[in-house]
């Protein structure tokens, strides 16, 4: 899924710069564990698959 390849993209640059600027935070946590889940194979992935999915479509296109 092209999609989940993309967000696993924008996850991993984000906690990149995240742990660079040591930067502890909420949504630090939140986005190494939505790193995380897209990356490995889990029975939780499907449904954040299913929500990721479900945001993108719902963006107006521009």
């Amino acid at each position: 899924m092209a999609v989940t390849l993309s967000l696993v993209a924008l996850f991993g640059l984000v906690l990149f710069f995240l742990l660079r600027s040591r930067s502890l935070t909420p949504g630090a946590a939140f986005t190494a564990a939505g790193f995380g889940f897209f990356l490995a194979s889990t029975g939780a992935a499907d449904p954040i698959n299913h929500l990721a999915a479900a945001l993108i479509d719902a963006l107006p296109n521009v």
